[in-house]
């Protein structure tokens, strides 16, 4: 970062004992992990969105299932270890809400998005997506989940993460200005997308034939390393991390 250039500001106030724990996300996932030889974890645009943001981490160890009803008293939920912040149901239609007691300020014209770890899909639940205005606001704000199915009990475990969170600019969807053009209007870049086609199809022939170059490379390196050609692309990213939370 530029010495000008402020640092954006991310403020969780805590409401009192008890807050829930705020941890930087990892890159890892352990089901990326477990793909043969990790290759899952080659994949640089999914492990700097695993990265790009907090997570609020859940004390409670509980299952939770859903018998299909529209009521709040349709989910039932067992607790195993008792923590904050713990699972409630709340609003009904197969959520399940967590209360974060936290209350997070941004800078002006910055929100939060505000969802569940990217990445890591729950068989039987899916965590619910918003984006909240904390520049502004006095309010806290809930983290929820939606059952996808009924009757399958769902489990969070301790230290599991039960809400992510980054900050965006809040005007930055107005401002884009969305066109669909032809690639022949970009020459430079067709060409470039060509020989990127060409080296893509040719290095998935060579790993079908043994002893090839291609199968002892294992995997093409090009965008992992920023490359184009003989160029590197500028504020190129091969690792994220964020900062931990500190007391003031």
């Amino acid at each position: 970062m530029p010495d000008d250039v402020p640092p954006t500001r991310l403020t969780a106030h805590t409401l009192g004992p008890g807050a829930p724990a705020l941890r930087p996300s990892s890159g890892r996932r352990a089901w990326m992990d477990a793909t043969p030889q990790g290759f899952a974890n080659r994949c640089l645009p999914l492990t700097i969105a695993n990265a790009h943001g907090w997570e609020v981490v859940g004390e409670a160890g509980f299952e939770a299932w859903w018998n299909g009803g529209s009521a709040p008293g349709d989910i039932t939920i067992r607790t195993e270890t008792p923590g904050r912040p713990s699972p409630a149901s709340h609003f009904g239609a197969g959520v399940l809400t967590f209360h974060i007691d936290l209350l997070f300020r941004t800078d002006p014209g910055i929100s939060l998005w505000v969802s569940g770890p990217p990445n890591a899909a729950k068989d039987g639940i899916a965590p619910l997506t918003g984006i909240v205005e904390t520049d502004w606001s006095p309010a806290t704000f809930t983290m929820n989940w939606r059952f996808t199915r009924p009757r399958h009990p769902v489990r969070f475990a301790p230290g599991e993460p039960i809400c992510f969170l980054f900050p965006i600019p809040r005007d930055l969807i107005a401002r884009v200005q969305p066109e669909i053009r032809p690639i022949a209007d970009a020459p430079a870049l067709a060409e470039a997308h060509q020989a990127w086609s060409a080296s893509r199809s040719a290095f998935n022939a060579g790993l079908k034939e043994p002893g090839s170059e291609a199968r002892a490379q294992g995997w093409q390196r090009g965008y992992h390393r920023g490359q184009i050609e003989d160029a590197a692309a500028e504020d190129h990213l091969t690792r994220i991390r964020p900062k931990p939370f500190k007391p003031a």
